[in-house]
């Protein structure tokens, strides 16, 4: 299983560097709606998403700005639970800006792409409850298919948001 599981990532990777390596700096902040989730560099530099609670209805779409954070955020987070080290907060994930954003999700494939070298099938088996909560009865096998198809996702929103601007 393990094979099969390094297989979809390198897939579902190859998809999203495809779309990350063909990002422009203009890219990161487009606004492709009236209602968009970015993020936003406060008087100090540092850059943050925005963010609710509770999704708001209708949900905002997102920038590639916002999405890249995502998926720092979530891959940092899955890495953390998956190795034993405290998951960070979700305000504690900055968005480092596009160059340096892109360079952050390209570590986070590299540490990922080591992680699932370093699992065998006892690893597979044994209980993980990130996303879904304590209890949740799910594997790091689960949590390991979730992340390939977060990622795919995520790629998806990128390339399309930047199509669409690019025959803006």
């Amino acid at each position: 299983m393990i094979d099969a599981l390094r297989r979809q990532f390198e897939l579902a990777w190859a998809l999203a560097d495809l779309h990350l390596a063909s990002l422009t700096a203009d890219d990161f902040l487009w606004a492709p709606a009236p209602l968009v989730w970015t993020v936003h560099q406060d008087a100090s530099g540092r850059w943050y998403p925005d963010l609710a609670d509770t999704e708001p209805d209708p949900i905002p779409v997102p920038t590639i700005g916002w999405l890249t954070w995502h998926m720092i955020f979530w891959w940092s987070t899955a890495l953390a639970h998956l190795t034993d080290r405290v998951p960070p907060q979700r305000i504690e994930i900055d968005w480092p800006g596009p160059t340096a954003s892109v360079e952050r999700i390209r570590t986070l494939a590299t540490q990922w792409r080591d992680l699932l070298d370093s699992l065998t099938a006892a690893d597979l088996a044994a209980a993980a409850d990130f996303p879904w909560g304590e209890g949740s009865g799910r594997t790091v096998a689960d949590t390991v298919l979730w992340l390939h198809v977060e990622l795919t996702k995520n790629a998806a929103e990128i390339g399309q948001l930047r199509m669409l601007r690019a025959v803006r």
